[in-house]
């Protein structure tokens, strides 16, 4: 008997080693392809909105993260205390810096994959030398990119769950709100100009997939892509609704976000039939910009709460 069982812990010391390394060649949306674990249990993501988050709702959180500091220095993953629950001072991730990423903090987790994008400056190289990396282009589809993450970690179940969710959100915006005639648009002052963009995060995306149609500004914008509208064309971004985001977690308000409006355009809410009637909607940017499918959910009932069964006054310029 003592025989057999030595001879069984042999070959389980044996197989062992060679079921840990298993790997499958991946390509990630840059066109990369990368050897990744089979089973990855270890993952270092270096952004948090479009990684993060999207792996800590699928119920595979990393072991260490990219985030931000307060003015004080403290760490944090920016949306997700709102979004998912999860921070740095609530549970076992560890801030591994911002930009670029610090690569000592994530050289000691000893990960077995890491995630990152085009955005993080760590340089892929040397996070090659600790473990294998995928790179997530964040220019592309957002929500693609959560397709590869489920992919990558085997979530695929919990993916088609929330996908459903989100479908069903979607069918009940159209049921309550006639979408296919009101027209939206997101705005948002910076530097001078109005940023727009032809699908403004997750509240862009929840804006097209229930149907509701864009200025032609907007959608002269190439897919994936954003314009930087000078202070004379703000009347064409004007809608029946008109969306502004502000940064909650840079303490924001959305007086800040008008004020910020109104350096672009001192008083630009005379030049917005929107504006004038009380259809500019102004909601926080973590919300409307963040890889999540609990934002899809927020924004879906914050559609619903706002336009449907309202009486507005329409845009006379479509």
């Amino acid at each position: 008997m003592n025989r057999f069982i030595a001879a069984l812990l042999a070959v389980i010391l044996t197989v062992a080693p060679a079921l840990a390394q298993e790997t499958r060649s991946i390509t990630d949306l840059t066109g990369r392809t990368a050897e990744i674990p089979a089973h990855p249990m270890r993952i270092v993501s270096l952004h948090d909105l479009s990684i993060t988050i999207p792996l800590i709702e699928l119920g595979v959180p990393p072991i260490g993260s990219h985030g931000r500091t307060t003015a004080d220095g403290k760490p944090f993953i920016r949306a997700s205390a709102v979004l998912t629950g999860v921070d740095f001072d609530n549970s076992e991730i560890k801030f591994v810096g911002n930009l670029p990423a610090d690569i000592e903090a994530i050289s000691a987790l000893e990960p077995d994959l890491i995630i990152t994008t085009e955005w993080q400056t760590a340089p892929v190289g040397q996070l090659e030398k600790i473990a294998p990396v995928v790179v997530i282009d964040t220019s592309a589809d957002a929500f693609a990119a959560y397709e590869l993450l489920a992919d990558i970690t085997g979530t695929q179940e919990r993916m088609a769950f929330l996908k459903t969710r989100y479908d069903g959100q979607i069918a009940q915006i159209k049921r309550l709100i006639d979408t296919a005639n009101i027209s939206v648009s997101v705005i948002q002052g910076n530097d001078g100009a109005f940023y727009v963009e032809h699908t403004y995060g997750t509240l862009g995306r929840v804006l097209r997939d229930a149907g509701f149609k864009a200025p032609a500004l907007i959608e002269s914008i190439p897919e994936g892509g954003d314009m930087m509208v000078p202070a004379d064309r703000l009347p064409e971004l004007d809608a029946d609704f008109v969306f502004a985001t502000y940064r909650t977690d840079t303490l924001e308000t959305p007086q800040t976000s008008n004020e910020k409006l109104n350096a672009v355009v001192p008083d630009f809410c005379q030049y917005l039939t929107a504006c004038q009637n009380h259809q500019q909607i102004t909601i926080p940017r973590e919300e409307a910009s963040s890889n999540s499918f609990y934002a899809l959910g927020a924004i879906s009932y914050m559609l619903i709460s706002n336009i449907s069964g309202r009486t507005f006054v329409p845009y006379a310029g479509q």
